[in-house]
């Protein structure tokens, strides 16, 4: 037998109850005695008592051994170790989600940026060894979140997104795309990348089209998700210091922010292989939509990990504490004769 580890050590405290027990099986020894002697003369406690007191003891030793044995199972002993090496695989997927102010507007509930980060945690809900990472971008971009496997990080970092995120205002998709594939990409492999960009689409002159261009040629594929009314558009709203809620206005005119669904368009068609999803303002399972078409790609292996891991045996004492409770029982404290 290898060295043995409890898993549950904290439950080895219930020990200390052993000796109360031991104490008041004592004390009930003790106070019998002392009432037979007080009631019964000395010399008629053979004639009438039909206690075997050796027994007796018996049996407070294996309930006391039975109770040990109960908190040791509790404990989760375990032994014989085990090594086992997991070769995870997967691909490297990047989030890039639109922060600008028109993001804000409510042609989906809440808004389209909360929308859009309600359906990148459903994608994380459903990872299975990808690594994953998340820019956001405006004006400009930022990594928020390089590519790992943590996915626990990468949720804290995504609920801390928002239209502050990026201080400076407008939105330039191809930047953001060309950050990607600068700094968080590996321009070496050709394949087992993905781009999801989700976006409403109001590019300011950063040629997104050419950068959808550049991530086709370097194996990238692009998963492109258009949010917002396509026609009428919304109005985008602002609150003030002191709470009042307005609408954005540039040089006195509300500002209505519309999907541009056809940048969008051309972007998936100028990069083989990749897709344009218009959501519009209806609705995405984008968890589904991962295990379709990403978690179903060729996977590559990111690494190798070794799991140590001990056979726990609490059955083996919950075993031998369930036989000492049943020769407790059949054991009888009556003196024969």
């Amino acid at each position: 037998m290898s060295t043995m580890r409890l898993h549950s050590i904290e439950m080895l405290y219930l020990l200390w109850l052993l000796p109360l027990l031991l104490g008041l099986f004592l004390y009930s020894a003790n106070r019998r005695k002392q009432l037979l002697q007080h009631f019964i003369h000395r010399g008629l406690q053979q004639k009438l008592v039909f206690v075997n007191p050796v027994r007796r003891r018996w049996k407070a030793v294996l309930l006391l051994a039975g109770f040990g044995l109960l908190v040791i199972s509790l404990a989760r002993p375990a032994w014989n170790l085990e090594q086992t090496t997991i070769t995870r695989t997967g691909r490297d997927v990047v989030f890039v989600l639109d922060v600008s102010r028109s993001m804000l507007a409510e042609d989906l509930a809440p808004n389209r940026l909360e929308r859009a980060k309600l359906a990148i945690a459903d994608v994380i809900d459903k990872l299975r060894g990808d690594r994953v990472g998340l820019l956001v971008f405006a004006g400009t971009a930022a990594v928020k979140c390089p590519l790992t496997l943590d996915y626990g990080f990468f949720r804290m970092m995504l609920d801390n997104v928002s239209t502050e995120s990026i201080s400076r205002g407008g939105t330039m998709i191809g930047d953001a795309l060309r950050l990607v594939l600068d700094q968080m990409l590996d321009a070496q492999e050709k394949k087992y990348k993905d781009i999801v960009l989700i976006t409403d689409g109001e590019d300011h002159e950063s040629f997104p089209i050419e950068a959808a261009k550049a991530a086709a040629e370097k194996g990238v594929r692009l998963f492109i998700i258009g949010l917002g009314d396509e026609n009428e558009g919304k109005r985008i709203p602002v609150v003030d210091a002191s709470g009042r809620r307005t609408f954005m206005r540039y040089e006195g005119k509300e500002i209505w922010s519309r999907l541009d669904a056809e940048t969008l368009r051309e972007m998936a068609l100028a990069a083989p292989g990749s897709r344009y999803l218009n959501v519009a303002t209806g609705t995405i399972d984008l968890g589904e939509v991962y295990m379709q078409l990403i978690g179903s790609a060729e996977k590559k292996e990111q690494e190798e990990e070794t799991i140590e891991k001990y056979e726990e045996k609490f059955q083996v004492f919950i075993g031998i504490c369930f036989l000492l409770l049943c020769i407790e029982a059949l054991i009888s404290e009556r003196r024969r004769g």
